[in-house]
């Protein structure tokens, strides 16, 4: 699929996109840092901060003030991981890791904003709004229809200075407004919700390097999170609830966001949670009684691999 997407549970939006076969269309950021070569250095998150004039530096330099964000200077895999606020001298030294930086404590709105740029001019703008629930997990994300003017004046000057002949999808997460990461690709989460006819603006973005979309059903939608503890050994829910749940009134699309054939050490997840399913709706609460259905069905297939585990482990001795 030109659309490169390496993760099975998203290929559900590009099935049935017809795109050349000489086009790549990058959702990861190991493609995307293989198809840029010449703006590799934005997946520096240290040289992005220092773009912006950000107080930072790397790990084993003196830190000015406290608190500070740590995070690896390179991750590839996303998903905060490694990253955590440094609050004092103390903390500092115990979390000292090569590869990592330390940059200025910022607060505000965390949004996640799609772009589409043709030769360094940005044409087209949609945000996505975390509602933040602690140690780098999120409840959902509001996909906005309105504007952004002070988010975009910010980031459409960065992208002309930066980003000049670069033409593409780029996705910029700020927080108070700041840039904190740049990825030349887009959210691949919330696609459905971008409306009739995005993804084949999205391939002749690629394609003839032109941006063409309508955008006239444009509105507000909902991407809702579920998220377990880590540790747990998790099965996916029956293929029945699935495709009942996904044809819920005001439900988009249903995720499960994990490899149930690969160990649970294998996937990238934030601090706080193992990511078990993604809700995309229209309407919040329609999504949110679907997550909870998934709760349940998380939870009673739990328990039954609990079980076998056990009786795995008295037939051992």
């Amino acid at each position: 699929m030109p659309i490169i997407e390496r993760d099975p549970w998203r290929t559900q939006y590009f099935d049935g996109v017809s795109c050349p076969d000489y086009v790549e269309i990058p959702t990861e950021e190991r493609d995307a840092y293989r198809l840029f070569p010449k703006y590799r250095w934005v997946f520096n998150k240290l040289s992005v901060a220092e773009s912006q004039g950000i107080a930072c530096g790397l790990h084993g330099m003196d830190i000015p003030a406290y608190p500070v964000f740590s995070k690896p200077v390179y991750n590839m895999r996303g998903m905060g991981v490694g990253s955590r606020v440094l609050r004092s001298p103390k903390a500092y030294e115990r979390y000292l890791r090569a590869g990592h930086f330390w940059m200025e404590l910022l607060s505000g709105e965390h949004v996640s904003t799609d772009i589409a740029v043709v030769h360094g001019e940005p044409r087209w703008w949609r945000h996505g709004m975390g509602t933040a629930i602690g140690e780098g997990k999120f409840d959902y994300w509001t996909i906005s229809a309105a504007p952004r003017p002070a988010i975009e004046d910010y980031c459409d000057a960065w992208i002309r200075r930066h980003l000049s002949d670069y033409t593409g999808m780029v996705n910029l997460e700020t927080l108070g407004g700041k840039i904190i990461e740049v990825h030349l690709r887009f959210a691949d989460q919330w696609p459905d919700l971008y409306g009739q006819g995005w993804l084949g603006a999205l391939v002749r973005l690629y394609s003839e390097g032109v941006w063409e979309f309508a955008d006239t059903d444009r509105r507000d939608g909902f991407s809702v999170v579920l998220f377990g503890a880590h540790g747990v050994e998790y099965q996916h829910p029956s293929s029945d609830l699935i495709a009942r749940l996904r044809v819920q009134p005001h439900i988009s699309s249903l995720q499960i966001p994990f490899h149930a054939d690969r160990p649970i050490w294998a996937h990238a997840m934030p601090p706080g949670g193992f990511r078990l399913a993604i809700v995309n709706c229209w309407d919040l609460e329609a999504g949110t009684a679907v997550r909870e259905e998934l709760a349940l069905a998380f939870w009673s297939a739990q328990k039954l691999v609990g079980r076998r585990l056990r009786r795995r482990a008295a037939s051992a001795t």
